[in-house]
């Protein structure tokens, strides 16, 4: 990885591969590690590109299944551990605003037709030396190229409340971005309105690689929010 110190006035250069990273909720480990590419990065977003394929550290459940399928009633309360797996799928551009509870992940299918923007609920991203990290908080928002949109994973959300990985304040300050990025879909604000659906990856950007001591990456303590 670059390790590449961002700094007010100091910008990662397009191609940079830095490690993206979630904090486990309620929690002092990193449990989710993806290496990407900036695609941009200046003032006002940080655009990161996940390449298909790309290794990434991800939670799973004890026996190796996935998260989601663990029953919901008991998905935050059984045991877990990471594990080093490939991302399945098409590549997604996620774009980070300085300061904003959110960011912004687009998705497309097989031969770049645009599907939807996925607006992820979470902490505003730090950066450290080479990694830029946040904790997820569970509630998501699908928008449409129509401009429609509808909230996800609110099961989710009200399972976490309901183990302690959030308390009533912090649930609350969640449930108040939400309604913040609901105002800025309706503004078609940006970065809807910027045409970052029409962005293509280098082709000459090689398929970032986890670091030889991903497990100890992942066991010591993240850069705190700002």
């Amino acid at each position: 990885m670059t390790d590449t110190r961002a700094s007010e006035g100091q910008y990662w250069a397009p191609g940079t591969q830095i490690l993206w990273r979630y904090r486990e909720n309620a929690g002092e480990r990193i449990h989710i590690c993806r290496p990407v590419t900036v695609a941009h990065d200046d003032a006002d977003v940080l655009a990161l590109w996940l390449s298909p394929g790309t290794p990434c550290v991800r939670p799973v459940m004890l026996d190796g299944r996935l998260p989601y399928e663990e029953p919901l009633v008991s998905r935050y309360t059984a045991p877990r551990t990471v594990k080093r797996v490939p991302w399945a799928g098409n590549g997604i551009l996620s774009l980070m605003r300085p300061g904003e509870p959110w960011s912004v992940w687009l998705w497309w299918a097989d031969g770049w037709r645009f599907k939807s923007w996925y607006v992820n609920l979470e902490s505003p991203y730090s950066r450290g030396p080479g990694t830029v990290d946040s904790e997820d908080h569970f509630l998501d928002i699908d928008v449409f190229p129509d401009r429609t949109w509808r909230w996800r994973d609110e099961d989710e959300f009200a399972q976490a409340r309901q183990d302690g990985l959030m308390d009533a304040d912090q649930a609350g300050t969640v449930e108040a971005a939400g309604r913040k990025a609901l105002a800025s879909i309706a503004a078609w604000a940006s970065p809807f309105s910027d045409g970052w659906e029409d962005w293509r990856p280098d082709p000459a950007w090689p398929v970032p690689e986890l670091p030889g001591d991903w497990d100890r990456i992942t066991s010591a303590p993240p850069v705190p929010s700002a």
